[in-house]
């Protein structure tokens, strides 16, 4: 197949890690005979440097007749005055309001290389498998915000249609999985919970009545995540609880350096990256954790592109890789030898070079 794929690095170690991402999908596009065209654009930090704003309008056009999205990280210390007009997260929120991406899918599934680097007792993580939903473009990061000399506030609106859409993608995800979905909320104090705990009620009963809806108080799932993360399937919240929450599940996997997103919508384009931020103490270093990035794009060859075998191949490669002992310093434990983000890169190249047993069986 044919793909137009506007990859945007960002900032900090994202260039480095979105240029692994551009080497695995070539590999695969050789492999497999597809042609995918990549085209570079900035956003964040880059662009407020070179262009005065963190979504210059070349960029935004070329992500509207893109096939799909690459990016990497935006922000970092030279940006991160939180009074400034211009930062590069506006960018981020913007580009991500002006495609209509009102899901993100952050999966958290812990591999065996990465349980020594994570807090958690490891026969905590054996066996989990978590997919949170968090709603993107609602809420209060998009709210009326007002400051006074002695005063501020942010404004948290939620409307029925921003809560039954994205809860729909999120029930449709638990049914083609095991059938349970637990959404997440405040309904004892907020209103705007009390409204998401109504409407998530009212969709997941009348249309997905073969769904098991259990609903949790944000406080609350915040400790079961951690002491019990077995027992929860696909997760889904509104924005800033998604937010705070996959940061969280992230130690269940041992590294930010280990976790994928997608952002999508009711089309077939959306932005693909890793969760981790643009971690510019290590920018340049070489020593980035690409895997993340890496398992991003096998979300964009699955969702955007529907090429599912591939996508589960990279995967394999990515799982073999780690089971081969190619640890990035973020996953390397004491006495085992890290690797920089070149050597992971390949490692994973090298994989998808033998026999991927899903295409095998797909064949």
């Amino acid at each position: 197949m044919h793909a137009d794929i506007v990859v945007l690095p960002g900032d900090g170690i994202g260039p480095e890690v979105t240029a692994a991402a551009v080497e695995v999908l070539r590999a695969i596009a050789r492999r497999y005979n597809h042609q995918f065209r990549f085209d570079e654009k900035l956003i964040g930090g880059a662009a407020i440097d070179a262009t005065g704003t963190p979504l210059p309008a070349d960029t935004l056009d070329a992500a509207q007749a893109a096939d799909a999205i690459l990016l990497g990280a935006v922000g970092g210390p030279k940006w991160s005055d939180p009074n400034a007009k211009v930062r590069p997260e506006q960018g981020l929120l913007a580009i991500r309001k002006a495609l209509g991406l009102f899901a993100n899918l952050r999966p958290v599934k812990p591999h065996v290389a990465g349980l020594g680097a994570s807090p958690i007792k490891p026969h905590l993580l054996q066996g989990v498998d978590l997919m949170v939903v968090r709603e993107l473009t609602g809420g209060i990061y998009f709210g009326r915000k007002q400051r006074s000399e002695d005063s501020a506030s942010d404004l948290c609106e939620y409307s029925v249609v921003e809560i039954e859409r994205v809860v729909r993608h999120a029930a449709n995800l638990a049914r083609s999985r095991s059938g349970r979905l637990t959404s997440v909320d405040k309904a004892n104090v907020l209103e705007t919970s009390r409204l998401w705990r109504d409407v998530t009620t009212r969709v997941v009963r009348d249309e997905f009545p073969d769904v098991t809806l259990e609903h949790q108080l944000v406080d609350s799932m915040a400790m079961h995540l951690i002491a019990k993360p077995r027992a929860y399937d696909v997760i889904v919240t509104e924005n800033m609880f998604g937010d705070i929450l996959t940061d969280e599940a992230s130690m269940l996997a041992g590294s930010l350096g280990l976790l994928p997103s997608a952002s999508l919508g009711e089309g077939r384009c959306g932005i693909y990256e890793p969760i981790h931020g643009s971690a510019p103490d290590i920018a340049g270093l070489g020593v980035a954790n690409p895997y993340a990035c890496i398992l991003s794009a096998a979300m964009l060859l699955r969702h955007s592109l529907g090429l599912e075998g591939e996508a589960l191949c990279v995967e394999q490669a990515v799982s073999r890789a780690l089971d081969a002992g190619h640890l990035t310093a973020d996953l390397a434990g004491e006495g085992q030898r890290a690797i920089g983000t070149r050597a992971a890169t390949q490692a994973v190249i090298e994989q998808l070079e033998l026999p991927c047993q899903v295409m095998e069986l797909r064949d």
